[in-house]
């Protein structure tokens, strides 16, 4: 069996990559395009981004018990066999999210709204539960494991930051009005990358810790008892109230970017400059994380920098900035904490995970990750509600081509204020829940390698 390696960490990115392509795209623009090509009201957006959020965690619960359960093919493998099927699925939702219904009736149109997003949730969980239980079995060692989460952020990043940050230079004319048939041509590219990403990570991942039960086989696995070892888990509780935190500020702000440069600094094309910043600072922390995860483990190194956004995000919000350049620059640098939260979020987890083998012996890392997951969705639920009541509460017009000077402003007052109370959940969770610090998380890994090699 292959060695742990760049091979991994490559393939491993890869998948983060075919996610993003459909899960950031739908997150940060379909909102757009339903309240301004669609016609459809930011508050019906709301409540369904809430109420699809919940169904969608339910799902990550029930996908999460499958490959617990049961083993796809010959391979062995647990969670691959799953990524290769649901790609299709998954890049089947990005296309339909988009398709241009607008000649439609209002009821029509707002029930295949809401079906087209109920069905991206499930195809995206299908997708998401078994790549993100994957990092577990593909090595077990703590710091190999790091690479896999930094990769992963990368991942994420090089599509949310690099693809995502030009698809305002497509949809936006240079009146900056809206082009409606440009949102269903990025899909249509973004569906084919996404596909060959996924294709790339099971090619180049390797699962090599195995349990007991060969292809196929259907284990003793009981629901309830890995449940009652996910609530006894105080980590991975932890780890759930700050995800929360981080996707509420990732998935509302995501939508409200667009709008604030296009509408309240009436350039659309600060999107991309914005997008080029947070790169900047990213390959800044990506060479320096794991050197400041050494030396001050990464529990303190996310407090620290989630307090430090805390503060700044609060400035932030408080004054107001007219130069967009600046407040680009203060507003990457504000909320910093939570590029560090994202790189190091998928170690801590796993960590949870194996907190759970040491306490009960058994592997449970399908169920743990789909209940973890379960938490991040409601985060993404919230994030994308907030996002789009924000719009109807500072009066934002669906279907018109641009928006008062008062909506713009009140927009980006929110955009500012997300961060704010995603901190303070982010401190709460990995601060004073979260308890694996770098003593016990030593002393658990110690044990858990001698009772694998007996």
């Amino acid at each position: 069996m292959k060695k742990f390696g760049v091979r991994d960490q490559v393939g491993y990115a890869l998948g983060d990559i075919g996610g993003s392509f459909v899960n950031l795209y739908i997150g940060g623009f379909f909102l757009i395009f339903c309240t301004y090509v669609l016609g459809v009201s930011p508050y019906f957006m709301g409540t369904m981004f809430l109420l699809g959020k919940f169904f969608d965690a339910i799902c990550n619960v029930v996908m999460g018990t499958l490959p617990d359960r049961w083993k796809l093919g010959k391979s062995g493998d647990k969670f691959l066999p799953y990524i290769n099927i649901s790609k299709w699925i998954l890049a089947a939702s990005c296309l339909l999210a988009f398709a241009n219904v607008s000649s439609w009736g209002s009821a029509a149109t707002h029930i295949w709204v809401v079906f087209i997003y109920l069905f991206f949730c499930v195809a995206y969980t299908a997708d998401s539960i078994p790549y993100g239980s994957l990092a577990s079995v593909i090595t077990n060692d703590p710091v190999e494991r790091t690479k896999l989460s930094r990769a992963r952020a990368i991942g994420g990043m090089v599509v949310g930051l690099g693809f995502l940050s030009f698809v305002p230079m497509f949809i936006y004319d240079k009146a900056g009005k809206v082009v409606p048939e440009a949102f269903f041509q990025i899909a249509i590219v973004f569906s084919i990358l996404s596909v060959l990403a996924y294709t790339g990570l099971v090619k180049l991942s390797t699962e090599r810790i195995r349990d007991e039960n060969g292809p196929g086989t259907n284990s003793d696995y009981q629901f309830k008892d890995a449940f009652m070892v996910a609530i006894k888990n105080r980590p991975l509780i932890g780890m759930m109230v700050a995800s929360i935190g981080s996707l509420l500020m990732i998935n509302g702000v995501s939508q409200l970017a667009p709008i604030v440069f296009a509408e309240r600094y009436h350039m659309p094309s600060a999107f991309a400059i914005n997008s080029f910043i947070s790169i900047g600072i990213t390959l800044v922390l990506f060479a320096i994380v794991p050197k400041l995860v050494v030396k001050f483990n990464k529990r303190n190194l996310v407090i620290a920098t989630a307090f430090f956004s805390l503060a700044a995000s609060l400035v932030l919000t408080l004054v107001t900035i007219e130069n967009v350049y600046v407040f680009m620059v203060l507003y990457n640098l504000a909320t910093i904490g939570s590029a560090v939260f994202v790189m190091v979020v998928w170690a801590l987890v796993t960590d949870c995970i194996d907190y759970a083998e040491l306490q009960t012996g058994k592997h449970y890392e399908g169920t743990l990750y789909s209940l973890y997951s379960f938490a991040r969705k409601v985060g993404m639920g919230l994030g994308s509600a907030i996002g789009s009541y924000a719009l109807g509460w500072v009066g934002f017009v669906s279907g018109a081509k641009s928006q008062s000077p008062a909506v713009a402003e009140g927009v980006a007052k929110m955009y500012t204020g997300m961060p704010v109370l995603a901190f303070i959940l982010i401190l709460i969770g990995v601060g004073l829940i979260y308890n694996l610090n770098a003593k016990r998380t030593n002393e658990m890994y110690a044990a858990l390698k001698e009772r694998r090699a007996s």
